[in-house]
């Protein structure tokens, strides 16, 4: 549509994940009236961090160094492991305050359609860290959705036999939510993880 450069800027644009068309567009626009020096430091910044972020050798979690601050945090609990799909799981978790424990990162979900299998995520690294009985409970914090459902069933299974507490988040109806717009799986789950209102 567009000629040159700024065409392969906003086709570039339209390749990450939740960027449309007009989307790219717009922020192509933007970059474009944009400061010089402001897109000099975006730039930079992009640079930088494909050059510096790595995976924390424990858990999997983005860092810069080799542990995430997390797993060098020893006020954190050492005996609790919250398994989740992707490293923004761990930032939206940290968001409630909720979790002092650790974490285990395993890179994406089970999706047969994709073709990712359980060989194509970190479980085998998951099944190395319990392996020395530090751990006591696992917490299954995988996406309630079927590929979310598959992968917390497959975890499950691998840890039958092993001496932990495996449990699963709570899920259900979101505050302010109306029951008509809630899907099967969701009120499903709402049902099953109902408790006593008294």
């Amino acid at each position: 549509m567009y000629e040159g450069v700024l065409q392969d800027l906003i086709d570039e644009l339209g390749r990450l994940p939740g960027v449309g068309p007009k989307g790219a567009q717009r922020i192509a626009f933007h970059l474009l009236q944009a400061e010089a020096e402001d897109v000099r430091r975006l730039a930079e910044v992009l640079v930088e961090v494909k050059a510096k972020a790595r995976f924390c050798s424990v858990c999997f979690n983005v860092s810069e160094d080799e542990q995430c601050r997390i797993c060098r945090d020893p006020r954190r609990d050492l005996t609790v492991l919250c398994v989740v799909e992707e490293y923004k799981d761990v930032v939206a978790i940290e968001r409630t305050r909720e979790f002092k424990g650790r974490y285990h990162v395993l890179g994406g979900a089970i999706s047969p359609i994709d073709g990712i299998g359980p060989d194509q995520l970190r479980i085998k690294e998951l099944m190395t860290r319990l392996a020395d009985g530090t751990v006591t409970e696992v917490i299954l914090a995988t996406d309630p959705n079927l590929e979310g459902e598959a992968t917390a069933t497959f975890v499950t299974r691998m840890l039958k036999d092993m001496d932990l507490t495996v449990s699963r988040l709570a899920s259900g109806l979101p505050v302010g939510g109306d029951l008509e717009y809630a899907d099967e799986v969701t009120l499903g789950r709402a049902f099953a993880g109902r408790r006593s209102a008294r």
